[in-house]
């Protein structure tokens, strides 16, 4: 890194220590309640499920992930599930706060050594959001509550984002969206719309991109990054705002 890359990196740590000494009360608190959700629909082929698998598994153990995660003493609580057809769910990593690095290593390591469940449904995106927001009821008492959900389609099964949206408890919730390129390069990109329009809910909530599947570990870590970030720096804001 540059001298200029490395005045960032510091600017941007201090900011982070400064927003946290402003939380109030923050002994014994998770901060945020964080559900990662993985696109194993029908359109994402072996070769793709096991960059996206490994992909994340690399991201959560990137530098800059980790230190957005031990910026604060106060955890982050994570819990991360593959999701397809409507009736297609499956856990990957229950909730587990991540306190130290060797916690931050084992979900890693769950994530990389991880099984694929489906293969041949379709993509349910309102059931995952559905799921998500149920995952979040038996979440550990964090003062933040994130969906993370990345997908290489619209939705094509089942009820629709905004039904789940409807039906659901999402009072509080921010969803975010991770939108994977799958169609041929040059080619109009229609579905980051689909997510700003259908998917994506709630304070500071933001759409990544991965260009497809090989840039999938980049565009979650580039998440991961921005969320921890965005919260931390949200305590920065007046509590009337």
């Amino acid at each position: 890194m540059d001298e200029h890359g490395q005045h960032w990196a510091l600017v941007r740590t201090l900011s982070l220590f400064a927003a946290l000494a402003v939380l109030p009360n923050p002994a014994d608190a998770c901060r945020l309640a964080l559900v990662l959700a993985m696109d194993v629909s029908i359109s994402v082929d072996a070769r793709e499920d096991a960059l996206q698998r490994q992909g994340l598994a690399n991201a959560l153990l990137a530098q800059d992930v980790q230190d957005a995660f031990f910026v604060s003493p106060d955890p982050v609580a994570l819990a991360i599930f593959e999701w397809s057809g409507r009736f297609s769910q499956s856990e990957i990593l229950d909730w587990t706060l991540i306190e130290t690095p060797e916690d931050l290593e084992d979900a890693s390591e769950r994530v990389s050594t991880s099984a694929r469940q489906y293969t041949d449904d379709p993509t349910a995106l309102g059931h995952a959001l559905g799921y998500a927001s149920l995952l979040l009821r038996d979440a550990p008492d964090c003062l933040f509550k994130t969906i993370d959900v990345s997908g290489d389609g619209e939705s094509n099964d089942g009820f629709p984002p905004s039904s789940a949206f409807a039906a659901f408890p999402f009072e509080g919730v921010t969803v975010n969206g991770l939108a994977i390129r799958t169609d041929a390069e040059g080619e109009p990109f229609h579905l980051p719309t689909y997510y700003e329009t259908e998917v994506i809910r709630g304070a500071g909530a933001f759409i990544e991109e991965a260009a497809g599947f090989v840039d999938f570990e980049n565009a979650m870590e580039r998440k991961l990054v921005r969320e921890l970030q965005a919260l931390a720096i949200g305590w920065l804001a007046p509590a009337d705002q």
